[in-house]
């Protein structure tokens, strides 16, 4: 039969906490866990409910109770389709901001050329504390399983791990249960060892499964986005004598052209405050051999916590370095005015 809100709601909360703690629970734990405000004697009827339905199963007397399969699949395919739903929802939306987000920085590049007759670079944001959304766990064969790992900002990673044996499908169930239920919203400082050692307790037998989830887990976290560079103003350089060299020329607008140069300049950790002002780099300091002879000034954005991008100006060692500075604290101060609009 269908279960009411309420009924759900404790059935969540005895599958969450036999996940965590191995143990049958009890009404009074069930009062402390939700919100309902139920007493424990209404919550007790309502677990006779459930188990009579077959959802949970005392395993002896005077315990508490546990999910059965029933309660897991209920529980999985509730939180499948909650994800499911969440994801398609935010689909639309995302690609609408990532459209209208590509529009301003393209804009912002541009602008920042004319105003400055310098070249300009500006990246897409990026996620630099990045926390585990969802987790999927699905078998391929009899040797494989594909772990899907959603990201904040809904980045997907798909991992294949080697099997020793073929993984039964209440396994691969629990071990949906178990990742999701332990590790939705960390980031990976906050996967210690006493958490790993408690997910290993709920999947005896399986720890070198879960070892090996956990470190396609660590390595999707920890992978470095490719980093999104938009140029403007490349000819612009052609202006100053000192680089318009036709050999030299040559090679820097082969480097803002093809930006792949550009990456290791334009991705600098920003975290913890770090790099955050204006950086400036001038000749030999500049880590792009073609840019030796130019000076190069970036700033980085924030679009909210832990969500970085940075512009860059590239122009001869005797720019406007005063112009230049103004014009980028300006421009920091003004994308901060518009993001923080996006999110009222």
């Amino acid at each position: 039969m269908e279960l009411d809100d309420r009924k759900i709601k404790i059935l969540q909360a005895i599958i969450r906490n036999y996940l965590e703690t191995g143990e049958p629970v009890g009404s009074r734990t069930i009062s402390k866990d939700t919100d309902l405000n139920l007493s424990s004697a209404t919550i007790r009827n309502e677990m006779a409910d459930l188990e009579e339905f077959g959802y949970i199963v005392q395993p002896h007397t005077s315990a508490g109770r546990i999910p059965s399969d029933k309660g897991y699949r209920f529980y999985v395919d509730m939180l499948m389709a909650e994800k499911t739903t969440e994801v398609e929802e935010m689909r639309g939306m995302l690609l609408e901001k990532a459209d209208k987000m590509e529009t301003l920085l393209k804009q912002v590049a541009k602008l920042l050329a004319v105003n400055t007759n310098y070249t300009t670079m500006i990246t897409a944001p990026q996620y630099r504390s990045r926390k585990v959304k969802f987790i999927q766990i699905t078998d391929v064969d009899s040797t494989q399983i594909l772990a899907v790992i959603v990201l904040e900002g809904n980045i997907v990673k798909n991992k294949i791990i080697s099997v020793d044996e073929p993984l039964e499908k209440e396994i691969v169930l629990k071990l949906n249960i178990v990742l999701n239920t332990f590790l939705q919203g960390l980031d990976l400082s906050e996967i210690n060892l006493s958490l790993i050692q408690k997910m290993k307790a709920q999947t005896a037998g399986y720890t070198n499964v879960v070892s090996d989830i956990l470190d396609a887990v660590a390595q999707a976290i920890s992978e470095e986005e490719d980093v999104q560079i938009f140029t403007s103003g490349a000819t612009n350089i052609l202006k100053y004598p000192e680089l318009s060299d036709t050999e030299k020329a040559s090679e820097l607008l082969y480097t803002i052209e093809e930006k792949k140069q550009l990456t290791n300049l334009m991705s600098s950790e920003a975290e913890n405050g770090e790099n955050r002002g204006i950086q400036v780099y001038i000749g030999n300091e500049t880590p792009v051999e073609s840019m030796k002879d130019c000076a190069v000034v970036t700033a980085t954005y924030q679009i909210e916590e832990g969500v970085y991008g940075k512009i860059g100006i590239i122009g001869p060692k005797r720019m406007d370095y005063e112009k230049v500075v103004s014009t980028l604290q300006s421009l920091m101060s003004q994308l901060d005015d518009i993001f923080k609009g996006d999110k009222k």
